[in-house]
């Protein structure tokens, strides 16, 4: 066994085993795996081996369409079978709700060229005829679906890594990861000590323990699940062709021939949690105890979808536990916080998602950064705030609802509220229906008199639309109050920090009292942040951004960290409050006695103020696009400013508002939204960020050479806004726009403009194109809508309010 390798690689399932052979596919060969037993030992060896490509985040599903193509690749590779069975897969529809979500699944496969389609009953029928269409109003078909031999599929990952130049040494267990001053490590095993440049952490059911060796928690946990194989049944060993997959969301059970009989699954409500306080070393090729009680009700409505299995033997059981995340997704990229330190874990999906999380990693350690937007699976998605505590609750509720339908405005219950501003118990009183972003408790919305506190789970137009009406009037209207706590807020200083931030920002850092717009860019010149610069001095700078993405900016931050500059997260310590309409200035000067008439406080200046008890930083930007401001105070005195702005704001017509008219609001002037329209799958060029970035000065920012070269030759594609003609529908996402009878777009965001009237979508189509007046259709829930492209804002299209 080798003593230095520049990765090492810990834990021999499919998934380390992908990392490994993605590493040596792109060019890095002094790679090595450690396995505490043998290869496929934990979850692998007893998965049901399954793949699909479903998945509700676009970018995961290519991800899982990259996985299930790889697999041939790989047989060619090394010769040997991955026990590959294409039999292709029907997701049932029993409600309205699941075949909207259905629909909305294949209006976005038709711009990712992925070619599933839309089932009747009857064709379900001819496609899976063990199937009991009673009561079901349609079906996905996807022909990708199907499985394969994970011990087969397994193996030949790791030849080919071998081929590659890797070295996979099994019957070693770990014992310790020790880093380095030079952020090297030293990992200590049964067999002696390796000196690695990077270690991932590929443990799978071990991933928390292996974790804990380099002080880190992440937030996974194993749950019981059963499957069931049964013996010999005529009906499928006598077809001409294998029986394809069928996904029953109501029974939550997913079903496939196995040899010649059936293997069933179930994602059960009474579900259990496997190993809470840690997995035990020594298991390994063990399955848990048979525990049919758990999954009685689940096989009782099996028996009615399929009715063949009530006569059917049973030939297996297979009871193992898997690591799923609070959301389901993997954990996947850089720990924060530690230094060539990569996290491969959670992938429950193995044999849907292993190739693609392995070529994610191996680009994001190769190349810097992987080639398209995988914050669904980073890490750094959830932050350091979580815990043990919070992780159980929510890893049980994902299993639960892992074949529930997933609405867009869907807010899930479990572990909340858990983090809380100080108007929490304020705004609960006032009818706050509650959302929650990285944890935190928002407001979407208030309730009013009569009305449910909970918003409706829809793809239609919730019963949040008349709450969120009124709250778009009293900020167009009169004056409007958001908290700002969910605001990502960083403070930079030093020396150096002006230089820092040249580099790291592409927009232009500005002169002390006033703010700039600009975008961060990764090396291959994609948006990464879309920032508020406020320059406090010449040697302190704020940071605004989206708190979803606290850790996400932080590391790219330290990785970039030179000099004489301090980035601190103020997210939780920095708060306020922001107010906005035709009347804040009017209100803001009732509070101050500070001169903030428009020659005195102009748009995108920043001041401190004394407000009531408190020096507070105020900047006059605001992202409803309306004449407004943004007011900050430490943490400590945010109660103390909403009394002093809510007690003087009645004479002016101050009224709470929540995120939902906030996304309507920002609609009126076509502004994009974190992970909407600014994500790593985007440029400045193609979003209309360039006009934020500073190509004149100096100094070589990062992304810069792509941005330039992006400039010259243009984008192929642009962002625009469309005005929809909706029904009780609008966009929502990744809906694709038609154009000239092919799809050639498609939607990033949409919503209703309550100020307007009127249904926007925004969305890419091809630059030559991008016409005002252009005429398309956007498929919304199955259905051709008529859109038109629109350039005019539909809210002070010259910004003299917001300006003025």
């Amino acid at each position: 066994m080798n003593t230095t390798t520049r990765v090492c690689v810990i834990g021999g399932g499919v998934v380390g085993a992908s990392v490994l052979y993605h590493l040596t596919k792109l060019g890095w060969s002094d790679v090595m795996l450690l396995e505490r037993s043998d290869l496929t030992s934990g979850s692998t060896w007893h998965a049901a081996g399954g793949f699909h490509t479903l998945n509700g985040d676009t970018n995961m599903a290519a991800l899982q369409g990259y996985t299930i193509r790889l697999y041939r690749e790989l047989e060619e590779l090394t010769g040997l079978s991955c026990g590959l069975h294409h039999v292709g897969g029907v997701t049932l529809a029993d409600t309205q709700e699941r075949f909207d979500m259905l629909k909305a699944e294949r209006a976005k496969h038709r711009f990712m060229g992925l070619e599933t389609e839309i089932l009747g009953p009857e064709e379900i029928k001819q496609v899976a005829p063990i199937t009991n269409i009673d009561g079901i109003l349609g079906a996905l078909y996807d022909p990708l679906d199907g499985h394969l031999d994970p011990s087969g599929t397994t193996h030949a990952y790791a030849r080919a890594a071998r081929m590659g130049g890797a070295e996979i040494t099994m019957h070693c267990k770990v014992l310790e990861t020790n880093p380095r001053v030079d952020g090297t490590w030293d990992v200590v095993t049964e067999k002696g000590t390796i000196h690695a440049e990077h270690v991932v952490n590929a443990a799978g059911l071990w991933a928390r323990e292996v974790g804990a060796m380099a002080g880190v928690y992440l937030p996974l946990h194993p749950m019981e699940h059963q499957y069931i194989v049964t013996d010999e049944i005529a009906e499928i060993y006598e077809r001409a062709t294998e029986h394809p997959h069928v996904m029953d969301p109501a029974g939550e059970s997913y079903l496939r021939q196995e040899g010649r009989g059936l293997c069933i699954g179930f994602y059960e409500q009474p579900c259990k949690p496997w190993a809470v306080d840690g997995t035990p070393w020594s298991f390994g090729h063990e399955l848990l105890p048979d525990d049919f009680d758990k999954i009685e009700d689940s096989i009782a409505f099996a028996y009615k979808r399929f009715p063949i299995l009530e006569t059917a033997g049973v030939k297996s059981v297979i009871h193992g536990p898997f690591t799923f995340a609070p959301d389901g997704n993997p954990l996947v990229g850089p720990v924060p916080g530690l230094r060539n330190y990569w996290s491969a874990c959670g992938v429950m999906a193995g044999f849907s998602q292993g190739g693609g999380v392995g070529l994610t990693l191996a680009q994001w350690m190769v190349d810097g950064t992987p080639d398209r937007d995988v914050f669904a699976m980073d890490i750094a998605r959830f932050g350091r705030i979580l815990t043990p505590g919070y992780t159980l609750p929510k890893v049980i509720e994902n299993y639960r609802n892992r074949f529930s339908v997933a609405y867009p405005n869907e807010e899930l219950p479990a572990a909340r509220p858990f983090r809380t501003t100080p108007l929490y118990d304020v705004f609960d009183r006032m009818g706050a229906v509650w959302g929650q972003q990285y944890g935190l408790e928002v407001a979407n919305y208030f309730a009013g008199d009569g009305e449910p506190r909970y918003e409706t789970p829809s793809f239609r137009r919730s019963n949040a639309f008349a709450a969120t009406a009124r709250e778009v009037r009293a900020v167009r209207e009169a004056v409007g109050i958001n908290e700002l706590q969910n605001f990502g807020k960083y403070l930079v200083i030093g020396r150096d920090a002006r230089g820092w931030l040249d580099r790291v920002m592409a927009g232009r850092v500005p002169a002390p009292g006033r703010l700039s717009l600009t975008p961060m860019l990764n090396q291959n010149g994609r948006l990464i942040g879309d920032f508020t610069i406020s320059c406090l001095s010449e040697t302190e700078f704020q940071l605004t951004a989206s708190y979803g993405a606290q850790d996400y900016h932080l590391r790219w931050f330290d990785n970039w960290l030179e000099g004489d500059v301090h980035v601190s997260n103020i997210s939780d310590t920095r708060t306020g409050f922001q107010i906005a309409g035709p009347n804040a200035r009017a209100l803001l000067q009732e509070v101050t006695r500070a001169d903030v008439g428009a020659g005195a406080f102009r748009f995108m200046d920043v001041k401190a103020l004394q407000l009531g008890f408190s020096t507070a930083l105020v900047q006059r930007v605001s992202y409803t696009g309306d004449l407004g401001y943004e007011i900050y105070v430490d943490a400590m005195e945010h109660r103390a400013l909403w009394d002093l702005l809510w007690q003087a704001g009645q004479a002016f017509g101050l009224r709470p508002f929540g995120m939902r008219a906030m996304m309507s609001l920002r609609l009126d002037k076509f502004f994009g939204s974190w992970l909407r329209e600014y994500s790593p799958d985007y440029t400045p060029a193609e979003t209309g960020l360039d006009r934020f970035i500073s190509f004149g000065k100096p100094v070589d920012f990062i992304g810069r050479a792509a941005a330039e070269a992006e400039q010259a030759t243009g984008p192929a594609r642009k962002l625009c806004a469309f005005e929809v003609d909706a029904a009780d529908a609008d966009v929502n996402a990744y809906e694709p726009i038609w154009l000239d009878g092919s799809v050639q777009g498609f939607c990033t965001s949409g919503g209703y403009s309550h100020h307007a009237g009127k249904s926007i979508a925004l969305g890419f189509v091809p630059t030559g194109r991008a016409e005002d007046g252009l005429e398309v259709e956007i498929e919304i829930l199955g259905d051709m809508r008529p859109a038109r492209l629109i350039t005019t804002p539909l809210f002070d299209a010259d910004g003299a309010r917001m300006r003025g």
